[in-house]
């Protein structure tokens, strides 16, 4: 049943992992849900589906057509050219623009404390949209870069209610697609080296459900500027792999240090942290990784 005061909602992107839990939030509240994408994936019944290439311009607004939204969540703005074109065709299409983006943004901030929200102002990002954003291998490699370029076009003066979302680590869920907690379980049954750095770092994660959670609450807030979503409390790979070792029946840690080179997934050489306070003050409480840690290795491994 649609509520009448039901919200027209765009989700670009978002069709796996936690936007699909994203787009079952919304229409578990009565949302009128249209999803964007390429056409590549199934989606959740109860949702109206457009297909266009969030690259081609023209794409984008034959499949838009006069539709407008309250709400737009962009799931997958990845560099300055992505976020310079949905400047174009949103203005004046909606209220609010909630984009997705990453603890990434924050690669150059070593900080001992946890990385605030003003540690990367969009305002002061220098914007380069000649770079070639186009390839995927750069765009890859500079995935942190992309999303910092990203928000600060958003950001400059916009057209709508903005918001960028700083998602930490995410883990949880059987269909984490990352691979990244399997890839320590395999090795820990096998008892094989796990690379680390000589100086391992902790960093901010979070639970799958939990940004669904959070980016749902984000969508019908008024706030604008960056803001980081995390859990409580910090993990390094030492504590990730004694959770992972706890609910395996056999197997064990070897950790092979490593001074230069390629480490695992989630082991860093300088730290994640991010601090959410400013979420907090906002009126969103998070949940704690040591709590929910247990049931996202569960979860991974396919245990009940």
């Amino acid at each position: 049943m649609v509520m009448e005061n039901a919200r027209e909602v765009l989700v670009i992107g978002g069709s796996r992992y936690f936007g699909k839990r994203l787009i079952a939030r919304l229409l578990a509240a009565g949302d009128r849900v249209t999803v964007l994408n390429r056409g590549s994936s199934q989606l959740p019944a109860g949702t109206r589906h457009l297909t266009a290439d969030r690259d081609d311009e023209n794409s984008l607004v034959r499949a838009l057509g006069s539709r407008t939204f309250d709400v737009v969540l962009d799931q997958v703005c990845y560099t300055p050219r992505q976020a310079a074109l949905a400047r174009r065709v949103f203005a004046g299409r909606t209220r609010r623009y909630v984009m997705t983006s990453t603890v990434e943004v924050y690669e150059y901030e070593d900080s001992i404390a946890p990385v605030r929200e003003d540690a990367v102002d969009p305002a002061a990002v220098s914007v380069d949209l000649e770079l070639p954003w186009h390839e995927p291998e750069f765009r890859e490699s500079h995935y942190g870069e992309g999303k910092r370029q990203a928000e600060a076009v958003l950001a400059e003066d916009p057209p709508f209610s903005f918001t960028a979302v700083r998602v930490a680590h995410v883990l949880g869920g059987a269909d984490d697609f990352t691979g990244r907690l399997a890839h320590y379980a395999d090795r820990i049954r096998a008892g094989s080296p796990i690379a680390v750095p000589a100086d391992n770092q902790p960093a901010t994660y979070i639970h799958v459900e939990e940004i669904a959670d959070f980016l749902f609450w984000a969508a019908g807030a008024e706030f604008t500027g960056p803001v980081n979503a995390a859990s409580h409390g910090l993990l390094d790979t030492e504590g990730l792999c004694e959770e992972v070792a706890a609910q395996l029946a056999e197997g064990r840690v070897v950790f092979r240090t490593v001074e230069v080179g390629a480490t695992s997934p989630l082991s860093f050489r300088r730290r994640y942290a991010m601090s959410n306070s400013r979420a907090g003050r906002l009126g969103f409480t998070f949940g704690d990784v040591h709590r929910w840690l247990p049931q996202a290795v569960a979860e991974t491994l396919g245990k009940p």
